[in-house]
Formats: structure tokens, sequence, C-alpha cells
């Protein structure tokens, strides 16, 4: 139905039950009509004055005119009001009539005709505005930590979430940051990034504008032997970081404790006040050396008046070098014991073969000096001297036989160790009657055991000469009636060189034969490996030397026919000469036996 069908309805109802209806009472006029010019020129004031011109995607301030379970009643001035939810009031529990708050205006008018308006955004807008005036002015915002991050903690500020670094927490390092979640924090806008909505901020700038001042403070009152209280700000093995209030300084590990101690972290722990005294600084490079022991009195001073040169004592091994061990007999007091008064071997080993790390041993006093606060100790000195027992010079008397181990060789010979503290030397020529031996590592190696006998004992100045040849009977002895000069033997030559060869002769024996004496019959030369006669030339028993000559066989023999009269004269007489060469090997017998001896004593 019309409106013009609906007021002709109304006026037709009203002319049935009034008889004297007046048609122009009822006429209305427009708008404005019956108003003369001026009443209606103020009229269109006052409405106009109660209307603001308003701009869609900016910020405004409302009042509030009315609040129910769901909206909030806005009026800013505009031909209607706006409608906000509650929820976006929850910052404002204490909310009532007549309030100014913040508003966004998003549309003027929606499809339904209703002014939409958002204090959510406006706090999001308003926010962002606070943070680049906090920017640019390089001014200190407080915001709510809110959670950690990955490298980091994420901050409230006027609602919008920013990252602050772990790095520029604070200026020292951060081990935890879950102790400041919930907290307020002051801090400053390092970085923005619109592009992404990004916001960086910082509280450690804040701290070092206030530890420089500090820093100034405390190198300008900086003097040596000044103590001072610090944080351990970071631990190494070399040391301590200590936190002075804005300069840091080394407490290095060796001024830690005047005991030995491995790591700073055996003592001291991350985050510990400590009370240290200032050793040394360098105003240029601004480097602080500290101490902490020297808080202390120095333990030597505490030492006891008993302890004297010859005292025992005990301690623990704490350090194990290649020259000795380091005895602990109380923090900070310590001895070298050397390798050499850990055993009276003569034979000087490793240090780790008699002591390690953390063994708690008794030790004797050999030197004392406490006004240079060292001491050297032993540990042999707790058993008697093998040299000085009673039984000594009859143990080891001459020509008794003993085994032992070899511990060292040398050029001119080798050490036997009999007992601990109680070595020998063999020399070189007393190791065989028959090989020539030019080292001792042709004999033996360091480990073997090796029988000897006792050759000459030194008590006062504990020297024992030993023989291992001297166990059995020199066969030059016998040796000097089975090669006598001019008897004739098989020898194999072993090797040769420009001055002549060397031979192996019956037995195990060698000889010699110089160059000249190597011609064969032919006019050539012996080689080695050759299986040929020999003349024996040169006997010596002292020197166990043996020359010999292949030329010689078949010379003398040429001269042979060079008289023949005498040769006739003497044929009847008994052929002597010529065989009287082989009959010098001697007795069979006994060379089967010296040969039985010989072969006993290589077994």
């Amino acid at each position: 139905m019309t409106l013009g069908l609906l007021k002709i309805r109304v006026i037709l109802n009203i002319m049935s039950n009034q008889k004297d209806f007046n048609w122009e009472d009822f006429d209305t006029k427009g708008f404005g009509e019956g108003y003369s010019k001026d009443k209606r020129a103020e009229m269109e004031a006052l409405y106009a004055g109660t209307l603001n011109e308003i701009t869609e995607k900016e910020v405004i301030k409302g009042t509030v005119v009315g609040i129910n379970d769901k909206d909030v009643i806005i009026n800013i001035g505009f031909k209607s009001d706006g409608l906000v939810p509650r929820t976006e009031f929850r910052d404002l529990p204490d909310l009532k009539i007549g309030d100014e708050v913040e508003l966004f205006i998003e549309e003027q008018e929606n499809a339904l005709g209703q002014l939409v308006l958002s204090r959510k955004k406006a706090k999001m807008v308003r926010a962002w505005q606070d943070i680049e005036d906090a920017f640019a002015n390089d001014s200190v915002i407080e915001g709510l930590v809110k959670r950690r991050t990955k490298g980091g903690l994420i901050v409230d500020i006027y609602g919008v979430e920013a990252f602050l670094p772990g790095s520029q927490i604070d200026v020292k390092p951060i081990r935890d940051f879950d102790v400041y979640v919930g907290k307020m924090m002051e801090v400053k806008v390092v970085k923005i990034n619109h592009t992404n909505d990004n916001v960086v901020v910082s509280h450690k700038v804040l701290i070092e504008k206030d530890l420089e001042k500090q820093k100034a403070e405390i190198l300008n009152n900086l003097e040596k032997g000044q103590v001072l209280e610090g944080v351990i700000k970071n631990m190494t093995n070399f040391g301590v970081f200590i936190d002075l209030g804005g300069v840091d300084g080394l407490l290095h590990i060796t001024d830690i404790s005047w005991g030995r101690i491995n790591h700073p972290e055996e003592v001291l722990n991350l985050d510990d006040k400590v009370q240290i005294v200032v050793l040394d600084f360098d105003d240029d490079k601004k480097r602080i050396s500290l101490g902490m022991k020297q808080l202390t009195a120095h333990p030597w001073d505490a030492l006891s008046a008993e302890l004297e040169v010859g005292s025992r004592v005990k301690g623990k091994i704490v350090n194990v070098a290649d020259y000795g061990a380091f005895l602990e007999l109380a923090a900070g007091v310590e001895g070298l014991i050397h390798v050499s008064e850990m055993s009276w071997s003569q034979h000087l080993r490793n240090p780790a073969d008699f002591v390690q790390v953390g063994d708690e041993i008794e030790a004797v006093v050999l030197t004392l000096d406490k006004d240079e606060r060292k001491m050297s100790l032993g540990i042999k000195q707790l058993t008697e001297d093998p040299w000085t027992k009673g039984d000594m010079a009859a143990k080891y008397a001459v020509g008794t036989k003993h085994k032992g181990v070899v511990r060292n060789l040398t050029g001119f010979g080798l050490f036997l160790e009999l007992e601990e503290g109680i070595d020998g030397l063999v020399h070189v020529s007393d190791l065989s009657w028959t090989k020539k031996i030019k080292h001792p590592s042709e004999f033996v190696k360091v480990g073997d055991e090796l029988e000897v006998a006792v050759l000459e004992l030194d008590v006062d100045n504990r020297r024992l000469a030993l023989g291992h040849k001297q166990l059995e009977e020199n066969p030059w002895d016998t040796f000097e009636t089975v090669f006598p000069v001019g008897s004739v033997h098989k020898c194999t030559v072993v090797s040769k060189n420009e001055k002549g060869a060397v031979l192996e002769l019956p037995y195990g024996l060698e000889g010699f034969a110089t160059s000249k004496n190597l011609e064969k019959e032919d006019g050539s030369s012996v080689e080695v490996g050759e299986a040929l006669d020999f003349r024996v030339t040169e006997f010596s028993k002292d020197d166990k030397r043996i020359v010999l000559s292949h030329t010689a066989t078949f010379k003398e023999e040429a001269k042979a026919p060079a008289a023949p009269k005498k040769a006739k004269k003497q044929a009847d007489a008994p052929a002597a000469a010529a065989p009287a060469e082989k009959s010098t090997f001697g007795d069979i017998d006994a060379l089967a036996e010296l040969k039985e001896k010989m072969e006993g004593g290589k077994k």
C-alpha cells in the first residue's frame, strides 16, 4: 500500500467521525515552511552545530552514551551513534557512561545505514604512532614481556608485539630468558620494518649508557691493591671474567686459589658475587688483572715449625711431569719428587711408573727453603739403600754368578739391573770369547735376561763390573794348540773389502786374510762364499786374532822341488815334514771336549 492511499484512508476515517472537518487545518506544509527566512536560518545553524564532519580511516574521540551486555554506544557527534563490541574494552573494566575513548572510523555508513567504529584498530594506529614517535625522539618506553621465542623475547608495546633479541637484553650473557617473562621492562626502539610490521627493541642500550658513567668513574678511582666486589660474568679454562660494574676484569686461574686447580668451575660458579683485589691495570687498553687468593695469607707462612729436612710428610699427587711429580701437602704447598728420588735404581724411568695423579703417598723432605717456598721430596728414602746393606760385599763378591735384566745399551757395553738399585756394567768385550761384537745390540736387547759373573765390586763408588763370557773357560787357551802358526785349515770367505777378507774358521772363530794373501794359484782372487785351505801366519791369544793366507798354501809347496838332492838324501828318512802340518790340530779328544763346552755355553 502506497503512502498516498494510506493518507486518504486516514482522512476518510476522520471525516466519518467528525462531520465538521477543516481541511485547511489538516493540510501540512513542506520542511521549513511556516518559518520566516531568519527563523529558518537560525534553525539550520543550530542543527548544523550538532553534527561533525568525519573522514573514514582516521582516529577520533567519542563519548560513551550507553552500555549493554554486548555493545558500547558511542557518540562521535555524527548524525547517528556507533556501536562497538564490549569485548574491545576488556582493558577498561571500569568503563562508564560519559567516558571519552579513541575510535577508528571504518565506515560512515554500511549497507544497513550504520556507522562502523573500532576501538581495537584505533589502539593499533595510535600504538604505531607512539612507536614511531619514540623511535624518532630516541625516548624510553615501557613494555610487558609476554613470552620467550627463539633468540630472544616478545615484548608488548602499546599492543604491538616487538622483538627483543637475547643479545640486547643485558650487557652480560643471559642464560635463562624465562626469568623476564611476565615482567615490565624499559626499552628503546632500535628498528622499525613497516613492510613486515616488525619492531626491534633493546634494553641493553639503556644499561650501556649508565655503565659508561660507572666505567669512567671506576677507572678514574682504580688503584693497585684496591678490594672490589664483582659478579662472575664468564668462565674459561684459563680464568674468569668478572663484571666490576661496567668494567670487566680477568681473574687468572693461577690467582684463584693458592692450591692447584684444573678449571675455575671447580671452586666458582657463574653469577656468583666475589671479593677480589686489583693486581694490575692498563689505562690505555683498559685491562684489569684481578686476584682472589691474595686476600688470604700464603699457606707457606702457616707451615709447622717442626717441618724440616728429614721429616716424613703425607700428601696427594697433583701433577706428573716427565722429570718428576708434585706432592701437595696442603693447599698451595707443594714439593717436587724428582724421578731420580723415586727409586734406588740407576735406570731412570717415567714417573708415571711409580705414581699417578690423585695418589696419596708418604715422602721424606730432602731440601726445604721457606723463603723461596721450595721443597724437594723423595720416596726411595723410605726404604734402605741396597748398596749400604750389610750383606752387599758377600752377596756380590768377585766370581759370584747372578741373573739380571738388560736396562740400557751403549756403544761400550750394557747396564744390567740385578735387583732394585743394583746395576752393573757388562763391557762389550766381556760378552763373548769367540765373536767380535761391535755393539751390544748384536748380542742382546733391552728387557732380555742375562746371566753374568761379578768381575769387580767397588761399594764406595757404587760400581759393579760384570761379564758374561766369564761363565765359561777361555777357549783361546785350547785354540793356541789347535791353530799354531803354519797349520792349514779349511776356511770360508764371509766378507771382503779393499784391505782383505774375513774368514770363518772351525769352532765359530773368525780370521783375517790381507788382499795379497787372497791370490789363488791360477792368478785369480778368492771370492766371498768360497771354501779353501788357508795357512795360519799369525796367532795372538791376548788379542784374540788369527791371520791367515791362501797364497801361502801353494807357494810354499812350489819351493819343495827346488832342492831335489836334499830331498833324495832324505828319501830314506821317515816322512814327517809334510804331514807335520796336519798333525797340528792337536789332541782330537781335547777338541771334542772343547766343542761340547762351547755348544753348551751357546745354549
